[in-house]
């Protein structure tokens, strides 16, 4: 599965030499992600009241281009691995057709006294799964 998010840079998120701050760039990310389990179904509110974290537990990012103010970006989310407590997902953001950044972000599901554990069974959406 293949996620488009899409959003434009803002003022406050530029840097004192006019370009998206690197931090900026793993806000846009998790905002992307976000947007992924929320199109996907996943009840990130209950899955929360129920005790369970997905937490990021690594980002790999490459930085390509700079973004600059009023810039629409385009996020792409797509599962590239999945294992039985945690996946990775690739990320990319675009300015029309160029690369500005990519990411692999590593997700891991933690239970309720903070411990990694499968995904939930009514939380196990196929979405995260990589396409075959």
């Amino acid at each position: 599965m293949r996620h488009i998010c899409k959003l434009g840079v803002r003022s406050y998120e530029c840097d004192g030499y006019n370009h998206v701050n690197n931090a900026v760039y793993l806000n846009y990310l998790e905002y992307a992600r976000m947007e992924f389990l929320k199109d996907t179904g996943f009840d990130y509110a209950k899955f929360v009241s129920m005790g369970y974290a997905v937490i990021v537990a690594r980002v790999a990012i490459d930085y390509k281009l700079s973004a600059v103010l009023y810039d629409e970006l385009t996020i792409e989310t797509v599962p590239v691995k999945r294992r039985a407590t945690s996946g990775v997902f690739h990320q990319r953001i675009l300015r029309g057709e160029s690369l500005v950044a990519e990411a692999d972000v590593t997700w891991a599901t933690l239970s309720p006294q903070g411990k990694p554990c499968p995904m939930p069974p009514e939380f196990n959406s196929q979405a995260f799964n990589p396409e075959s």
